[in-house]
């Protein structure tokens, strides 16, 4: 028995529909296996102590040894070491000598940490010693593994962009106005409830708990303000959009897991100019790094804010074009015969629900 006119056309509803489903299993597979599937070292900053001949051989040796996985470079004492790596400068410090000495700071990223680690204990085993390590800047004891301001960033992207397809879905019929003051509202409630987490909850930062919040709400702000804008153009396709714009390339550029000296060039170069690398890397210079470069990644965010801003005004005048062009198809529909408007009214339900499908699909 053959299918209905009905069956035929729900199920090439429904394989439409699919096609976004397979896109972001796609695209969250490129994203994640390729920023994370093989971490290694290229370029990674790190110092040998001392300015005498051995020093400068054995820094040498480890730099032609390492074929680009480490710049290596001498420094005069250890004082100096230390303040590279409180600044960010570098991600670890040896010092040789009858009891060798790793400096590592793990709250800048505990996988360089580990990565050094890896490189060090092998040259103290070759003068056998063993080799003692000193964090100069651990993280908060709630984090032992560094990367729960990661983690913080995945609930506020989720919680904020979840939120875009609801207000751009649930909410296309309200003036732009009332979407932004939307988007604020839950930019808001979103860092809140992140800087509760973070702080009182789960312990994840120690101090700083007032900068840790505004950095996370400038963060939601700008998602929430992008994807409100992005609706008015994309359409059914703003949650496709947006997760691309703040998952998959987000995520996987955002330091969290590996840093960019551990990543393909590709992700290390968004890493310079994404908003989730400057959320982290900002979050982690004002809790770990007494607000060292701290500035810089909040004018990244800043700027995210400024486009977010930019799109909302441009979606709001595209929206009043439309407005006035639809108006006068309004004026010339009085003259439609009445299954030519049914017709037109049946088109312009059938796009509100697809959009309000894209919205649940999230």
């Amino acid at each position: 028995m053959s299918a209905g006119p009905n069956t035929t056309g729900a199920l090439r509803h429904v394989l439409g529909h699919l096609l976004t489903p397979l896109l972001m299993c796609v695209g969250m597979g490129l994203a994640y296996l390729g920023a994370f599937h093989a971490p290694a070292p290229h370029a990674l900053r790190v110092d040998v102590v001392g300015s005498g001949p051995a020093a400068q051989v054995l820094a040498q040796t480890l730099h032609d040894k390492g074929d680009g996985a480490l710049d290596v470079r001498t420094v005069a004492d250890r004082a100096t070491a230390v303040t590279a790596l409180r600044e960010q400068d570098s991600f670890g410090a040896y010092v040789p000598g009858e009891k060798p000495e790793l400096l590592v700071a793990s709250a800048s990223s505990d996988t360089s940490a580990m990565a050094v680690e890896k490189v060090f204990t092998k040259v103290a085993a070759a003068q056998d010693a063993p080799l003692e390590v000193t964090d100069v800047a651990p993280v908060a004891s709630g984090d032992p593994t560094g990367q729960g301001v990661f983690f913080l960033l995945v609930a506020l992207s989720i919680g904020a962009y979840a939120s875009v397809a609801v207000i751009g879905g649930a909410g296309a019929v309200l003036p732009m106005r009332i979407r932004v003051l939307l988007a604020a509202g839950m930019s808001l409630v979103v860092s809140l409830i992140g800087t509760v987490f973070a702080g009182p909850v789960f312990h994840l930062v120690d101090q700083g708990i007032g900068g840790v919040w505004a950095i996370s709400w400038l963060y939601a702000a700008g998602i929430l303000l992008v994807g409100v804008g992005l609706h008015t153009f994309l359409r059914r396709w703003t949650t496709l959009g947006v997760m691309v714009l703040f998952v998959m390339l987000n995520f996987t550029s955002s330091g969290g897991i590996y840093r960019p000296e551990l990543q393909p060039g590709f992700f290390g170069a968004l890493h310079s100019f994404w908003n989730g690398a400057g959320f982290v890397e900002g979050v982690r210079g004002h809790v770990y790094f007494d607000g060292h470069a701290v500035g810089g990644h909040v004018l990244v965010l800043a700027l995210w804010f400024l486009a977010g801003a930019v799109l909302v005004v441009a979606a709001g005048l595209t929206e009043s074009k439309r407005a006035k062009a639809a108006g006068q198809t309004q004026g010339q529909a009085q003259g439609m015969t009445e299954p030519a408007r049914a017709k037109a009214e049946a088109e312009v339900e059938k796009e509100m629900e697809e959009e309000m499908e894209e919205a649940v699909a999230v």
